[in-house]
């Protein structure tokens, strides 16, 4: 009788392992269809430390890249995201998506990265200048850092550009200690002036902020007027939206779930704009004035941005990823001005002294 009910328990463990490892196959297949390609970390690792915020906020990131793609493609259905996985041997790797040439997007980009190792002095010292106190053991910061970044150039000059970046840093100390903060923000850089979809835009993302706490999207709304500002132009990169660094309080959890508010609203705050404007009609002078946009828009990434400073001094980094926030063409002409109360002097207006779109 013992032997037979250890034979039925026996059986009975069995069949519940199988069950388990049907149940993460299954969970696996589902996983991999939700993303673009498989996870930096995997997923088998991604699943055994799923509480732990790191997992969590590589998740948030892989789906933030696959619903972007979809809703895109969705758009520009003759075009297909070219999915480019790639490794750093210091530690970690990334995905990069690529849409070139399609017949509403010229070129759209979202990239994950998760990379880990030892900070470079150049990017430590980049830190400690925001104030950061960093203490190193033997020069060594041991570092990790992932995010999901996007820029989208659509071909139709009424169409606008836009950029979002959210992301996640762990710094180790050495007396052990973890530093810890997120940064990121979504922001528009239209050719011309909508304000429709101006307030389109903020609402969205207003409305994100506001879930959380109502001081957090006038604060994040300047920080990102006064960021995205081309200080040799005098004037901003586009008509801001939020930006945000060095996030560590009120406490991790807290923090973010304010990020996955921000990184859901990509979609619903760019889409409706991009469908409203695509097949709008366009003359060559607003296709030449969306070229010279461009050029300042290269002019920021390229002499200001944080993050492809970050990536230039990251040893190991992909530079293909870094340089695929810029626009397949843009254009510098010598001395051009608009003509004045042009439609083309109406953003510029805007761009030098940045409004309030919603209160």
């Amino acid at each position: 009788g013992a032997l037979s009910g250890l034979g039925l328990a026996l059986g009975l463990w069995r069949r519940q392992v199988a069950l388990a490892a049907a149940r993460e196959d299954e969970e696996e297949k589902e996983l991999r269809q939700r993303f673009m390609a498989p996870p930096v970390s995997g997923l088998r690792e991604l699943r055994r430390r799923r509480r732990e915020l790191r997992s969590r906020m590589e998740l948030l990131i892989m789906e933030t890249q696959a619903e972007v793609c979809r809703a895109l493609a969705a758009l520009d259905p003759g075009a297909s995201f070219a999915v480019d996985s790639w490794e750093r041997k210091e530690g970690g790797g990334g995905i990069s998506c690529v849409l070139q040439d399609g017949e509403v997007f010229e070129k759209a980009g979202v990239n994950v990265s998760v990379v880990s190792g030892l900070l470079s002095e150049e990017a430590a010292r980049q830190m400690r200048s925001r104030g950061k106190s960093l203490k190193a053991k033997d020069g060594k910061l041991p570092f990790c850092a992932m995010g999901v970044s996007s820029v989208i150039h659509p071909k139709n000059p009424h169409v606008p550009t836009m950029h979002f970046n959210y992301r996640y840093f762990e710094i180790e100390e050495a007396d052990g200690t973890k530093q810890w903060w997120f940064g990121g923000g979504t922001d528009l850089t239209p050719t011309y002036l909508n304000e429709e979809d101006a307030v389109h835009f903020h609402k969205t993302l207003k409305e994100a902020c506001d879930k959380h706490d109502l001081k957090l999207y006038p604060k994040y709304k300047k920080w990102c007027d006064d960021y995205f500002y081309i200080k040799h132009r005098g004037e901003r990169r586009g008509i801001g939206g939020i930006f945000f660094d060095d996030v560590d309080s009120p406490s991790k959890e807290e923090v973010f779930q304010f990020v996955k508010s921000c990184a859901k609203a990509v979609v619903p705050c760019y889409i409706p704009i991009v469908k409203k404007h695509c097949h709008d009609s366009f003359t060559p002078e607003e296709k030449l004035w969306q070229q010279l946009r461009r050029g300042r828009y290269v002019e920021f990434n390229l002499v200001y941005d944080r993050g492809t400073k970050f990536g230039l001094l990251t040893p190991g980094s992909r530079i293909e990823s870094i340089l695929m926030s810029l626009p397949l063409t843009a254009r510098w002409e010598y001395m051009h001005t608009p003509p004045e109360s042009s439609k083309e002097a109406e953003i510029l207006e805007v761009l030098r002294n940045p409004k309030d779109w919603v209160r």
